[in-house]
């Protein structure tokens, strides 16, 4: 890997913005090609934040701090990947359920996919369920992930579900769950996939869509 690529990815692990945006330009003028610039520099950092917050030795203000590098970086090279034809990348729909005001966790999961590559939509809290199907309808996500960190609102997670399969909309678009008070169990029984956390979200988003790292 060239020693710009490695600069990319340490700097993103810093969370220096700043440093990144300069190395990718840099990489960028080198004429390395912006899906290995994305690969080799920026997904490989925020594979190293990945580890690194799993095994407790980086927290979620320094989480969030990197996700921003990423994106700023990302932001550079977009225009590039899309006049090379890059594939677009799977389109993830997040959401916390109708009753719950709670956004950190999600907000954490949500730049997690986006440092693993996923294109992520939040469309907010509290949220009806009806809003939900009506907005899967019209961006048509290749998965939805449902947010509740309260034990009052694990139920809604059921009723939107129910509400998305009734439309035909579960066919070919998992739905991911996860929060404080699910089990793996209640996941399976309402029809969901279950995640423990940020990171196991992104090998479970992965798995679902046979994403290859």
């Amino acid at each position: 890997m060239s020693q710009i690529l490695e600069m990319i990815a340490e700097a993103l692990v810093d969370g220096a913005v700043s440093t990144v945006k300069t190395n990718v330009q840099k990489a960028v003028d080198e004429g390395i090609p912006a899906k290995e610039i994305l690969n080799d520099g920026l997904l490989a950092g925020m594979d190293e934040v990945s580890v690194l917050f799993k095994d407790g030795e980086m927290f979620v203000p320094e989480v969030l701090v990197s996700a921003k590098a990423m994106q700023a970086g990302v932001e550079i090279i977009k225009p590039l990947l899309l006049a090379a034809g890059a594939e677009p990348s799977a389109k993830i729909l997040m959401v916390t359920v109708e009753g719950d005001l709670h956004d950190i966790g999600i907000k954490l999961v949500g730049m997690m996919l986006e440092g693993a590559g996923f294109e992520v939509i939040n469309i907010g809290v509290d949220i009806p369920a009806a809003e939900i199907v009506a907005k899967v309808k019209e961006i048509k996500p290749d998965i939805v992930g449902l947010s509740a960190m309260l034990t009052t609102t694990m139920a809604t997670m059921k009723d939107v579900i129910d509400a998305l399969k009734e439309e035909g909309l579960t066919d070919k678009m998992p739905v991911m769950v996860g929060g404080a008070p699910l089990s793996p169990m209640y996941a399976e029984k309402i029809g969901g996939f279950y995640s423990s956390d940020a990171n196991e979200a992104v090998t479970v988003a992965k798995q679902l869509l046979s994403v290859s790292k």
